[in-house]
C-alpha cells in the first residue's frame, strides 16, 4: 500500500488528516448506537495511523510537525471516541467513571513519553501502548452487542495504561539517575 501511495500526490499528512475523519466517524456511529459498526471504523482508522508514518519513511517525508500533528490527532482522536462512549453510556456514574478513568490513563501514557523524551530521558516503551488501546477498544466494540466487552475493553485499557504509565515513569526515572 506505501509503495502505491507513494506514486500518488497524498502525503503523510493527508493520510494523518483522513484517519482522524475516520475516527470522527467511529465516535458518531457510537453516539448514534452502532458501536459494531464503529469497531470497523477504528480498526480502518488504525490501519491508516500506521501507513502515515511508513509513507513519511519511504518517501523522506518524515518531518518534526507531522509527528506533532500525528500525536495531536492520536489525542484528539482518543478523546472522541472515549467522549462518545460516554454519550452512549448516557448516565450510568460508574461506566462514566470508567471512561474518565480510561482517558486519564490513557493521556498519561503520552504525556509520560512526551515529558520524558522532552527532558532528555528515554521513557520505554512500556506494555501497553497506543497501538494496544486501539486494538482493544476495537474489539471492545465489535463483540459490545454479544456480551459487556466494551465494558471490559475499557477497564482493561486504564489498567494497563496506568501500569504503562507507571513503567514509563519509573524508567524515566531510573535512566536519568544513569546519566
Amino acid at each position: 500500500m506505501v509503495l502505491v501511495l507513494a506514486r500518488t500526490p497524498l502525503t503523510p499528512d493527508i493520510i494523518t488528516w483522513f484517519g482522524f475523519v475516520l475516527i470522527l466517524g467511529a465516535a458518531a456511529l457510537i453516539i448514534t448506537g452502532h458501536p459494531f459498526a464503529a469497531g470497523f471504523v477504528v480498526l480502518a482508522a488504525g490501519f491508516f495511523d500506521i501507513l502515515d508514518g511508513a509513507l513519511a519513511r519511504h518517501t523522506g517525508r518524515v518531518t518534526p510537525f507531522g509527528g506533532v500533528l500525528d500525536s495531536t490527532l492520536d489525542r484528539l482522536s482518543d478523546a472522541a471516541l472515549l467522549v462518545a462512549i460516554l454519550v452512549f453510556f448516557e448516565n450510568t456514574l460508574w461506566l462514566v467513571l470508567l471512561v474518565f478513568l480510561t482517558m486519564v490513563a490513557s493521556l498519561l501514557v503520552s504525556y509520560i513519553r512526551a515529558r520524558a523524551l522532552n527532558a532528555g530521558l528515554e521513557p520505554g516503551r512500556g506494555i501497553f501502548t497506543r497501538s494496544e488501546r486501539i486494538i482493544v477498544l476495537a474489539l471492545g466494540l465489535l463483540l459490545s452487542s454479544l456480551t459487556n466487552a466494551l465494558v471490559i475493553a475499557l477497564a482493561v485499557i486504564a489498567a494497563f495504561s496506568f501500569f504503562t504509565a507507571g513503567q514509563r515513569l519509573f524508567y524515566a526515572w531510573r535512566n536519568q539517575k544513569t546519566k
